[in-house]
């Protein structure tokens, strides 16, 4: 039997919901139709006489777990019956103190009494399956709990509050609003009777095609939230690249040589400033000649980081610098300005090592260089404050956006098969395939909220989940 299976719905589950390990307090989770009335064999209030299965539901009590040989923990235990639940059956949550052989033991009472050990997401699944949550709200838990910055944090809530399923059921409504229209059609075939007006359908239908582009779009700006916006820092040999990086992670995450080419792969690291992280990329130093058949190699990636980072740090050596290099760095700077999808900036380093500023370097006030030592983290500050204006030129909003690859895979494939539909309009081709290239488009959209969905889609997707989530 599948291990995600709707059939092991009646078991009760437990599982350790905090992360493992010792600290202060551990919460044990126990979810199903015994919950309750297992945890009353070993819970006793410290101040009333009465049962666990008397307690009333969203009430907390404190007291000793144990069994009849043993006290194991002074715990506090919250109750929660069914059906106003986080997942719709009946939960008791342990708090007790943080000891490894107090969480273990406690788990192993509960498992004796007729528990098991819940699977990865399997409390959240049951959520799902008794009605909580739709599907990509559920997969918006995962992504909520996973959430290292305020932008991933807020589209992942907005999500799982239901933001992104309300939008995916309001075009599923109009949509099943022309599907019943043109199955009337086919019923009363024989009568040549037209439901549904054709130039209305066409102008509806186009209308969604526009909605769903724009979602699909959207997948971009979604997985730069939910990964970090890429960061390349790029530039020739031994300019301080890793040292920039270092520097900008306030770690050495990167070795430090005054060899060049040390860097002969890309290394990358997140970090989050003012709330948004960024996925800072070092890259292998560039240059056109090399007898280093791994350098070259990483070369090569270096090129490949470039296309992938919505932000590019060109970095030069301040120091040695001439105005030929000057003149180069000035025609790159304008070539990737003319590309909207990325901000190019250019850091000029190593200015503990200039005795004077040479006359040229003014061209590259024009350009708004940023100076600094990378080696002393002089002005570092400078570059995290333009990172971060640069990141909020993009405005979120209110608006839907995709950060799951299923969900853009979903919406993609309803794209097709709505576009599909509407040549199949503009052609005037038969009811019945328009009404196939729609029900085509309403199964996609189903797949999202869950409500088409396989015992293996559930299991590929809480399989991901942290177990006693």
């Amino acid at each position: 039997m599948n291990p995600y299976s709707s059939n092991s719905r009646n078991d009760t589950i437990c599982a350790l919901s905090t992360p493992p390990g010792i600290g202060a307090l551990a919460i044990i989770r126990l979810s199903g139709p015994e919950a309750i009335s297992i945890s009353s064999q070993f819970f006793k209030s410290r101040k009333l006489n009465f049962s666990v299965t008397q307690f009333k539901s969203h009430t907390a009590h404190f007291g000793n777990f144990s069994t009849e040989n043993e006290v194991i923990d002074e715990v506090v235990i919250t109750i929660f019956r069914k059906p106003h639940s986080y997942t719709g059956d009946d939960i008791v949550e342990i708090s007790c103190h943080g000891s490894e052989y107090v969480q273990q033991r406690i788990l192993e009472v509960l498992i004796d009494a007729g528990a098991r050990m819940a699977r990865a997401g399997e409390f959240t699944l049951r959520a799902f399956l008794n009605g909580k949550l739709d599907l990509s709200q559920a997969e918006a838990v995962a992504d909520l709990i996973s959430s290292r910055s305020k932008v991933a944090h807020d589209l992942a809530l907005s999500q799982m509050r239901g933001g992104f399923s309300q939008k995916i059921k309001d075009m599923r409504s109009q949509l099943l609003d022309l599907a019943s229209l043109l199955e009337l059609e086919l019923d009363f075939g024989e009568e040549d009777v037209e439901f549904a007006d054709r130039s209305k359908l066409k102008e509806l239908m186009n209308a969604l095609i526009d909605e769903m582009k724009n979602l699909a779009s959207s997948f971009s700006l979604g997985n730069v939230i939910k990964k970090g916006i890429p960061v390349a820092i790029i530039g020739k040999p031994n300019v301080g690249k890793s040292t920039l990086l270092n520097a900008l992670l306030n770690e050495e995450r990167a070795i430090v040589s005054d060899i060049p080419g040390t860097t002969r792969d890309t290394i990358e690291d997140t970090f989050t400033i003012h709330g948004i992280t960024f996925r800072f990329i070092d890259t292998a130093g560039l240059r056109s000649h090399t007898t280093d058949t791994i350098e070259t190699i990483g070369i090569s990636r270096t090129y490949e980081k470039i296309k992938e980072a919505s932000v590019i740090l060109y970095l030069f050596d301040i120091s040695t610098i001439t105005e030929d290099e000057i003149d180069e760095l000035k025609s790159e700077f304008r070539d990737h300005i003319d590309d909207p999808e990325k901000h190019f900036l250019l850091i000029g380093n190593k200015t503990d090592l200039m005795i004077e500023a040479p006359h040229h370097i003014t061209a590259l006030f024009d350009l708004e260089t940023i100076f600094i030592s990378a080696k002393r983290k002089e002005n570092i500050n400078l570059i995290m404050e333009r990172l971060v204006k640069t990141a909020k030129t993009t405005n979120i909003g209110d608006q839907a956006i995709i950060s799951n690859a299923r969900h853009y895979h979903s919406i993609t494939s309803t794209l097709n098969a709505l576009n599909e539909a509407a040549k199949g309009i503009e052609d005037n081709i038969p009811t019945d395939l328009i009404a196939t290239d729609i029900r085509s488009a309403l199964h996609h959209l189903a797949e999202i909220t869950g409500e088409v969905s396989t015992e293996d889609i559930l299991g590929n997707i809480f399989g991901k989940f942290c177990i006693g989530k």
